[in-house]
């Protein structure tokens, strides 16, 4: 079961994040998602969990707990929402009007 945890510390690892789950059973695998310019922590990671019943367990004894000074949020990840082609740029749409006339 992929397990969403956010308002995660910009400082925790994602050893501190798989040491937080195992504790509730195995752990395959801990991410703390990463702003790719920077390097930064975005404030949110994923766990995996491959036992349904140990990721609920540690779905409901995590949610709303201490976790490097910040309440976290924890609950089953939603599938990623596919995204939208928006169909490119919109492009010049030019052309001056015209048509004007002096009207004096």
């Amino acid at each position: 079961m992929n397990i969403y945890v956010g308002n995660l510390g910009y400082d925790v690892s994602d050893d501190q994040l798989q040491a937080a789950f195992q504790a509730y059973g195995e752990v395959e695998s801990a991410r703390v998602i990463t702003d790719g310019d920077t390097g930064r922590s975005k404030g949110f990671g994923f766990v995996e969990m491959p036992d349904k019943a140990q990721a609920m367990a540690a779905t409901d004894a995590l949610n709303g707990t201490m976790l490097d000074g910040r309440t976290i949020t924890v609950n089953e990840a939603r599938p990623k929402a596919p995204r939208r082609d928006s169909g490119g740029g919109g492009g010049y749409r030019g052309g001056g009007g015209g048509g004007g006339r002096n009207r004096y």
